[in-house]
C-alpha cells in the first residue's frame, strides 16, 4: 500500500471522541432500553395490586336501573366497603340471579318487619325513619307480614319503593350474609356528585 493511501485510511478512521460519542450514545439507548422496562414493570405491579384490592376489598361497581333513586341513579359509580356488620339504613351491593343489585338494609337477624298498606314501614314494632324514601308504596309484596328475618340473612328494599323488586317479594327474599358484597360508602360519579352515599 502506498504512502498516500495508508495516510488516507489513517485519516478516514473515527476519532477518540467520535468514538466516545458512540459509545455514550450505545450506553444511553441500553440504559434507556432498561428504565423503560423497569417502569413498565413497576407500572404492570401497581396495576396488578390495584385490582386486587379493589376486587378484595374495595369493589368499584356501576348503578344500573332506578330502584334506588333519589339515592343512587343509573350510570352512577359507587365504592364498597367489604364488611358484614351491616344495620337498617346501609346500603348494600349483593349477588342475585348472576347480577349484582343495591338495595338498602331495612333489618338483621331475628328483627319483625311490617308494612302497611300506605308504605309505612315498622321495625320491631316501631316506625322507622326513612328520610332518603320520597314516596312510600307496599310496591310487590307476597310475603306474610309481619315478618321475621331469618338467621344469617337481611331484609332490603328500594329507596324508589313502587318499582323495587326486593325482599317483599318471594322471588328474592331475605338475602344470605355470603352473597353480600359489601356496604356502599362513597360515589365518584359523576364529578359533580362526589360524595359518601347516605
Amino acid at each position: 500500500m502506498k504512502k498516500a493511501e495508508l495516510k488516507k485510511s489513517i485519516n478516514e478512521l473515527p476519532s477518540a471522541k467520535q468514538l466516545e460519542q458512540e459509545l455514550n450514545s450505545v450506553r444511553y439507548r441500553r440504559n434507556f432500553v432498561k428504565i423503560l422496562g423497569n417502569t413498565v414493570a413497576s407500572l404492570l405491579v401497581v396495576a396488578a395490586a390495584a385490582t386486587l384490592i379493589a376486587m378484595l376489598f374495595l369493589p368499584f361497581l356501576r348503578v344500573t336501573g332506578s330502584s334506588m333513586t333519589p339515592t343512587l341513579y343509573n350510570d352512577e359509580m359507587i365504592v364498597c366497603s367489604k364488611r358484614s356488620n351491616f344495620k337498617s339504613g346501609d346500603v348494600v351491593a349483593f349477588y342475585y340471579n348472576n347480577k349484582i343489585l343495591l338495595k338498602r338494609v331495612i333489618g338483621t337477624s331475628g328483627d319483625f318487619i311490617n308494612i302497611t298498606e300506605d308504605g309505612t314501614v315498622y321495625l320491631n314494632g316501631e316506625i322507622l325513619d326513612e328520610p332518603y324514601v320520597e314516596d312510600k308504596a307496599l310496591g310487590e309484596c307476597d310475603i306474610p307480614l309481619p315478618y321475621q328475618v331469618p338467621d344469617n340473612r337481611i331484609f332490603v328494599m328500594g329507596d324508589h319503593r313502587s318499582v323495587s323488586v326486593d325482599s317483599r317479594s318471594v322471588s328474592v327474599g331475605c338475602i344470605a350474609d355470603e352473597y353480600v358484597i359489601g356496604k356502599v360508602i362513597f360515589r365518584i360519579w359523576p364529578p359533580e356528585k362526589i360524595g359518601t352515599v347516605q
